[in-house]
């Protein structure tokens, strides 16, 4: 199998080009935008001058499609709203290098699929969601992003391209590549991690009403700030959860919206994201249990009302032992004593397609651990390890 290093690297840049922002190799490219369905036509044309038949499904999910039945390798390449050249797409254009050089080596056959909107815009990883049968369609259509989009209207932008879905029976695995985006790999000087594990996900809106008031003329022991009771239940929660998590456990408040956001009025209304992952089951029950009553004792110390948003979340995911030995193996042999075995922090598709087939992933180093953020960034060196890694393993498969 002969790989073209430097056609992989061009198209990782040229990729980046659509929805460039920011310093250094910053990306805005979030689901559904112009940059976004842009660069979906442009990998689907690679994809078709690759031999592969393109094909975007209902929701805007782009498979690269080998004849016949095949592995499945890809990620994804929409963006944060604010993200890096790497996270997801380097998981795409490495399948697409991957999937030519097998071509040209009379196989094994190799599928690419770039899913749509795995950054959550409207949800979980979504397309991945909806394409595993995990959410359903309808149920799908109805979220809305912040700005009150729904996500029917979104994918109603890539109608005129959409076509019917992808029979997951025709493939016999996925491998995944991604950024690990953190800083493991990078500060112990290693080039590879290949994946034991995906923690599990909890994410909720909570919202904390309280009276919208005059600033000045309120007394203090009077107000109902919904805004100090959001302060109180973030000083709160770290210490309560304290009790129960590991040192793999996280929680986020990641976004807030005050009513109505002006200087001289009592905040009436906050809205804000809570999401908390963990690689246990019961401990993301746990997590939430503590969450919801601490919660409630804010807002009836502070005479507010309290309300929940759904509870989305995934599953922890154990990697298939197979795929990740062939990882494992080839990893030794490309990187030798620069690589490991490891948990992935973050969320993927690969959660959602393990419902479906066996999985793997495989890590690159993030350098300094830094990602969602327009610094992201690996060395273009440990980049072609990875490809090389991700390719001796497809070419082990059978």
């Amino acid at each position: 199998m002969e790989l073209d290093r430097g056609r992989f690297l061009a198209d990782l840049h040229r990729l980046r080009g659509f929805g460039a922002a920011g310093v250094g190799k910053g990306v805005v490219r979030p689901a559904y935008s112009a940059a976004d369905i842009a660069a979906r036509q442009w990998l689907a044309g690679r994809m078709r001058e690759a031999g592969l038949e393109a094909r975007f499904d209902p929701v805007g999910n782009l498979f690269g499609l080998a004849a016949g039945r095949s592995l499945l390798l890809g990620s994804h390449s929409d963006s944060q709203p604010q993200g890096g050249w790497l996270d997801g797409a380097l998981g795409v254009v490495a399948a697409l290098e991957v999937a030519r050089a097998v071509q040209a080596a009379g196989g094994p056959a190799v599928s690419v699929v770039s899913f749509q909107d795995e950054e959550g815009r409207f949800g979980v990883t979504t397309g991945s969601s909806v394409w595993s049968g995990d959410l359903a369609l309808g149920e799908a259509d109805v979220l809305v992003d912040q700005g009150g989009v729904s996500f029917a209207q979104a994918r109603g932008l890539m109608a005129d391209l959409a076509g019917e879905p992808v029979d997951p029976g025709r493939f016999s695995g996925y491998i995944e590549m991604h950024i690990e985006q953190g800083p493991v790999l990078d500060g112990a000087g290693e080039q590879i991690g290949v994946v034991s594990d995906i923690v599990g996900i909890r994410d909720m809106q909570i919202t904390f009403h309280g009276q919208q008031n005059h600033a000045g003329t309120t007394p203090m022991h009077l107000r109902r700030d919904a805004f100090q009771g959001l302060a109180a239940f973030n000083a709160e929660i770290n210490a309560r959860l304290a009790s129960v998590v590991t040192d793999r456990s996280v929680w986020t408040i990641g976004h807030v919206a005050v009513s109505p956001n002006a200087s001289s009025i009592v905040p009436g209304r906050v809205e804000f994201s809570m999401q908390w992952r963990d690689g246990d089951v019961d401990r993301l029950a746990q997590m939430e249990a503590i969450i919801r009553t601490t919660a409630q004792e804010i807002a009836s110390l502070r005479g507010l009302r309290l309300e929940f948003g759904a509870l989305l979340g995934l599953e922890p995911v154990v990697m298939d032992g197979a795929l990740r030995a062939g990882l494992e193996a080839t990893a030794g042999a490309v990187a030798p004593g620069r690589w490991r075995v490891m948990p992935s922090g973050a969320l993927h598709d690969a959660t959602n397609v393990a419902r479906l087939m066996p999985v793997a992933m495989l890590f690159v180093p993030s350098i300094n651990g830094i990602s969602h953020a327009f610094e992201e960034d690996t060395h273009e060196g440990d980049l072609v390890v990875g490809l090389e890694v991700l390719a001796r393993a497809v070419s082990e498969v059978r």
